[in-house]
Order: C-alpha cells, then sequence, then structure tokens
C-alpha cells in the first residue's frame, strides 16, 4: 500500500476544502445519468407489473453499484486512462475489441431509445411532429457535448440532475402506503417464475449499466488532465488520500441519488398504475399518459418534464462513453476538453452515435419497444465487463483495493451472474 503521507508537495500549502457542490462531479452525473428515459420506463414496467414485489432489488444494488462504480473511478485515477484504453494495454486485442462493440451496439440502441422516448414526451407536453422533436433533441446535445467548453458543459448536465426530483414529487403527490412498501422491501414476495427473473435482471442492468463503469472512469481522467496540480496517482501517489476520500464521498451520494429516484418512480407507477390494474408499460411516456388517467394531470406534467430533463442528461453520457471507449481502442486523442479539430475522430464517433440514434427512429425498428430487453441484455452484458473490471484493479501498481471495496466488487459480480444465470436457465426449463 502506497504511502500517501509522505513527501506530499501539495501538503505544504493545503487547498482549501471544497464545497460539496465542487466535490460531486463524476459519481453525481453518472449516477443521474442511470435514470434516463430507458431506465424510467424499465422501473415504470416493473412498478405496473409487480407493484411493489421488486422495490426490494434497489437497495439491494445500491451497495453493489456504489462497489463497482468506485472501483471504475479508481482504475481511472490512478492510471491516467480509462477501462478501454486499460483494457487494450492489458489485454488481447479480441477482448478490447468484443467489449467496445457491444458497449457501442448497447449505447447506440440506447440513443435511439431515448430521444424516441423525450420527442414523445415532448409531444404530450406540446403537441407537435416528434419526429422533428427527435431530431431537435439529437443536434441539441451533440451540439452542446461536441462545441461546448468542458468545465462549462460540466455544471450544465450537474443542474440538469435537479431533473431527477420531479419524481419525488411525483411520489409524494400519489398516495403510497409506506408501510406495506417497507414490508415487500424486508420480506419480498420473491417468485421463480420466468418474468420475475427477467425483471430482477432488468433492474440490476439498468442499474449498473457497463455504459456507466467507462463513463465514470473517463470522467476521472478528464476532470485530471483539467487540473494542473493533479496527475494520474501512479505519479503522484502523496495525491491519493484526497482524491480516494472524493471519490468515495462523489460516488455514495452520486449512486443513492441514482437509486432514490429508481425507488421513487417504481413505487409511484405501482401506488396508481399497478393498483388501477395496468400492468403494461412500453415507454417512459406510456407511463406519464397513463399517470394522467390514475394520479391527475400534475403528475402527468411533472413526470414527462423530469423525463426530458433526465434525457439530455443521458444523451452526452451514452455517446460519450462509447466515444471514449472506441477512441482509446484506436488509439486516438480523446477527451470532451479537447476542440473539435484536435480529436475529429472522438467527436466523429459521437456525432455518428447520435445521428444513428435519431435515425433509428425513422425506421421500421422502433427502439423505444426495446427498452425493457435493452436493459435485460446490459444485464447480461455486464457480467464480463465486471469480471475484467475486477481484473483490472492488478495494473494500478502498489494501489491495492480496501477489502471491504474488493469485498463488495466481487459480490456485485456474482450477484449479476447469478442472476444472468436463473434467467438463462429459466428460459431453457420455460
Amino acid at each position: 500500500m502506497v504511502d500517501v503521507a509522505s513527501s506530499d508537495p501539495d501538503l505544504v500549502k493545503q487547498p482549501e476544502k471544497p464545497k460539496l457542490l465542487q466535490v460531486m462531479g463524476p459519481g453525481l452525473i453518472t449516477g443521474a445519468s442511470d435514470d434516463d428515459p430507458s431506465g424510467i420506463a424499465t422501473y415504470s414496467q416493473v412498478g405496473a407489473q409487480f407493484g411493489y414485489g421488486l422495490a426490494w432489488t434497489l437497495p439491494l444494488s445500491y451497495p453493489l453499484m456504489v462497489a463497482i462504480q468506485e472501483i471504475s473511478a479508481r482504475v481511472g485515477r490512478v492510471t491516467g486512462i480509462g477501462i478501454a484504453g486499460n483494457l487494450r494495454r492489458h489485454y488481447p486485442n479480441s477482448v478490447a475489441s468484443i467489449i467496445v462493440l457491444v458497449l457501442l451496439v448497447a449505447n447506440v440502441i440506447n440513443l435511439g431509445a431515448d430521444l424516441g422516448a423525450m420527442g414523445a414526451g415532448l409531444k404530450l407536453l406540446i403537441p407537435g411532429p416528434q419526429l422533428l422533436y427527435v431530431v431537435l433533441f439529437g443536434l441539441l446535445s451533440a451540439g452542446l457535448e461536441i462545441f461546448t467548453r468542458y468545465s462549462r458543459y460540466v455544471s450544465v448536465l450537474k443542474w440538469l440532475c435537479l431533473s431527477l426530483f420531479s419524481y419525488v414529487i411525483c411520489a409524494f403527490v400519489v398516495k403510497i402506503p409506506w408501510l406495506e412498501v417497507a414490508h415487500q422491501v424486508v420480506v419480498p414476495p420473491i417468485a421463480l417464475t420466468n418474468d420475475y427473473l427477467m425483471a430482477i435482471v432488468a433492474v440490476l442492468g439498468t442499474t449498473i449499466s457497463p455504459y456507466l463503469f467507462f463513463w465514470q472512469a473517463e470522467q476521472e481522467v478528464e476532470d485530471e488532465r483539467e487540473d494542473r496540480r493533479s496527475k494520474p496517482l501512479l505519479r503522484a501517489p502523496w495525491q491519493a488520500r484526497r482524491e480516494f476520500a472524493r471519490i468515495r464521498l462523489d460516488t455514495i451520494i452520486g449512486m443513492l441519488i441514482s437509486n432514490a429516484i429508481a425507488f421513487f418512480i417504481l413505487v409511484t407507477t405501482a401506488a396508481t398504475l399497478h393498483a388501477h390494474g395496468i400492468t403494461n408499460i412500453n415507454t417512459a411516456a406510456d407511463a406519464a399518459e397513463a399517470l394522467r388517467a390514475v394520479a391527475g394531470p400534475f403528475t402527468f406534467v411533472v413526470f414527462a418534464a423530469g423525463m426530458i430533463g433526465t434525457g439530455m442528461l443521458a444523451l452526452p453520457v451514452l455517446a460519450g462513453s462509447a466515444a471514449f471507449a472506441v477512441g482509446e481502442l484506436f488509439r486516438w486523442p480523446v477527451g470532451l476538453a479537447k476542440r473539435p479539430h484536435r480529436a475529429k475522430a472522438f467527436y466523429g464517433v459521437i456525432a455518428a452515435a447520435t445521428l444513428i440514434g435519431v435515425g433509428l427512429n425513422f425506421t421500421p425498428i422502433d427502439p423505444v419497444k426495446a427498452l425493457y430487453w435493452s436493459a435485460v441484455l446490459n444485464g447480461l452484458a455486464a457480467v464480463p465487463v465486471m469480471i475484467i473490471m475486477m481484473h483490472l484493479k492488478t495494473i494500478m501498481g502498489t494501489f491495492t483495493l480496501p477489502v471491504a471495496l474488493s469485498v463488495l466488487g466481487w459480490i456485485s459480480t456474482a450477484v449479476m451472474g447469478l442472476a444472468a444465470v436463473a434467467l438463462i436457465v429459466s428460459w431453457i426449463w420455460k
């Protein structure tokens, strides 16, 4: 273990203790982007179909999500490169290429689905051409990500996180039997059916998703490069104590907000849609429209508006994580802090991924209907990525993981693996 207290140039003149909003960064944005329109659709479908019967999955997934995201952040901050770059350096090209390809395909499908859901959500609020709204959202998101200065863009993303609290408002507007919710969280009504197991994998695949690993690691690298005093911890071990404390706080709070919002969405739809016999929700827009009938116009408006805000937060994360992964795989210059002419291929992937996502909404293929299955596939794909992630810790020199964090990381990997195996077995024996 590195002695971070020795020969620390930064200790000669200690900087002011950063404010909480300054500490919150990669973890906050990563966690908030997890509640995108595809996630909202998944939690809404689970709440509508099973009521409170799967609410227990979110408290369970919280410590597991914190562990794997903190490990991701540590990999980026210690090595100074993202997960894809570490894969390229330490694993065969075939392994790195397959993982990046799966990530790219999944992200593009999610982009298309989220854009479609945002267009549908805006159409609910302002009647008009949904496809035009999809195009405008795609142009706005890609334009901001490509042409806005990184530090300003991060500030915009942080403010967009406030849109998540629209779902807290919804939860307290409708009547929720909190004692019943608590009982089903503590004593869950587990059913070994195909639908129930698939729903578990969908929830876990939404909360613990590969693109989140790549994004948080890359944002640690970006923030380190933006700060002239910071260096990868392998080169500046004396910065480790402060940085690891910041990463932990950022991740704990960011994932807490993410899971709490998901929990509120699930119980809100369970208390309204499931309670009124509405058990099939294909999209987040469907959930908003159904809420109008059973919970009133205010809840409908807040739910639909929140969907647009969270979509604007998620689109750059999906496109950006794909671009970082592809760029590091091919050794291109990467970074949102770079000007477009200095990272043409990197920004080209962002533009292309967003453009294809927009284009999916103009084809007979309806990406929005695939949201639930996308979450299931993410749950299956996360397992091999997490196994490799846990082995990536071995490349971090003397920066060994704390025992508790390592144990939680492996438990998280095992839980995702068991859920995936149970789902596959249920398919075989169906």
